[in-house]
């Protein structure tokens, strides 16, 4: 099934065509309107004439997200205020906010990426989508509210939180497929339980579609096999739109549409390329939008690329699953650990729960201690200290063949961990208070 097949399917020398073109559009658009591009360009020694083919994308200057810190609110801004219909900002809980802006023809192209995203993991207009993602300045929920309306799919707005709400209408209105992240869905299937109602057996949810947070394979499995859903990926960025991107019914990595978006993967230290299939930040060039384009966006998290078709027939490149954010890496006593490692092994062991805590503190020494509280799985039973001993045992050493770092283990009775309706908030680094 296909949402716009005429360019889904286009060949890769086709796709090198549009973004060529629209690439040296762009250049030429950001010199002419954007003060800040133009000092850029001055300041790398270019003009948009130099860019003439794609071979010339690594000349150009990265963005980062400073840089819409430094020019809060509107210094990147390419149109008129006039021409700007909607505003998004994040929360600028770890510094100034950063501000996107969008023009009618900004949101239109929203709405079709994303209605190829849905289309592409088979969400039709027979479906009842449930947005569990927060709706206003966050992008989450109004993103997929539009592109789930313009399917013709019926759509619950209920918006995050309020989890007894989320399983009384998810029963009661059908819901068949759900928004929200990796996290929430694992408490919303144990919330559910204690109301008693089991959401595989008990509701006609057949499908989620999760992001916002790095989560790996193994919550993909945990989630499915408590639901008896089929768990897609889903990858958007406030400053690119918001959700733009998910997996297909292949599950083989998370499709970029290439005539809106020109990616790359680099190395997070030196910048430089790497080769496909290797690890490196994605960065990302926006090629059609309008208010806030953005010229080699590094998003800061990890991932690798395949151009290879993908057995849909989808052409365009994909990326895989992300693996953490380059500022989420952890260095423990000079070893780095991203998160999504922890989450890798913890959740191979059958008699961990699906929650863990990260808490990284420094002794008296100086050396870094990384201590990992985790839940007991609510399917097994272990009476005896003995047995937790053993069991905290077996999972430091399962950890340390992983992360070549000792952590010490502490496993907790199910449900003494926070839970959390939105992003969750899995390491507490002591080091830095």
């Amino acid at each position: 099934m296909y949402w716009n097949p005429a360019i889904e399917r286009l060949s890769a020398k086709e796709l090198e065509e549009i973004q060529e073109r629209r690439l040296k559009a762009l250049v030429n658009t950001v010199y002419d309107y954007s003060p800040f591009y133009r000092k850029k360009f001055k300041e790398a020694g270019l003009h948009p004439s130099d860019i003439k083919s794609l071979n010339d994308l690594p000349k150009l200057p990265f963005t980062k997200k400073q840089d819409l810190r430094d020019t809060y609110p509107f210094g990147m801004f390419t149109v008129p205020l006039s021409q700007v219909v909607r505003f998004h900002a994040s929360s600028g809980t770890t510094g100034k906010p950063t501000v996107v802006g969008y023009t009618a023809n900004d949101i239109r192209n929203w709405v079709e990426s994303l209605c190829r995203a849905l289309v592409s993991c088979g969400v039709s207009s027979d479906d009842i989508m449930q947005i569990a993602y927060g709706y206003g300045l966050f992008t989450g929920g109004l993103g997929f509210h539009y592109a789930a309306e313009r399917l013709g799919s019926t759509v619950i707005p209920i918006s995050a939180g309020n989890t007894a709400r989320q399983v009384e209408l998810m029963r009661d209105l059908g819901t068949t497929v759900i928004a929200c992240t990796p996290s929430y869905m694992l408490y919303l299937s144990e919330y559910a339980l204690e109301m008693g109602v089991d959401i595989a057996n008990d509701t006609k949810l057949r499908a989620g579609i999760f992001g916002a947070e790095p989560w790996s394979e193994e919550t993909r499995r945990r989630i499915e096999e408590k639901t008896g859903i089929t768990a897609y990926d889903v990858y958007g960025t406030s400053e690119l739109s918001g959700p733009l991107f998910t997996e297909c019914t292949e599950r083989n990595g998370i499709h970029i549409w290439a005539d809106m978006f020109l990616i790359e993967i680099v190395d997070p230290e030196t910048g430089e390329q790497v080769g496909e299939g290797e690890k490196g930040e994605l960065v990302v060039t926006t090629l059609t939008k309008e208010a806030l384009p953005l010229i080699r966006w590094r998003t800061g998290d990890i991932t690798y690329m395949e151009s290879d078709k993908c057995g849909c027939g989808r052409t365009h490149p994909r990326i895989m699953r992300i693996l953490g954010r380059a500022d989420d890496m952890l260095i423990v006593r000079g070893v780095n650990v991203f998160p999504s490692q922890i989450e890798h092994v913890l959740l191979q062991i059958p008699e961990v729960g699906e929650h863990y805590m990260i808490i990284l503190d420094r002794r008296e020494d100086g050396l870094d201690e990384m201590t990992i509280q985790v839940e007991l799985s609510d399917r097994v039973s272990i009476d005896t200290t003995s047995d937790i001993l053993n069991l905290e045992k077996k999972i430091a050493e399962k950890l340390k063949s992983v992360l070549n770092v000792w952590a010490k283990v502490e496993v907790v009775n199910p449900g003494t961990l926070q839970r959390f309706e939105g992003k969750a908030k899995r390491v507490i680094d002591k080091r830095k208070i």
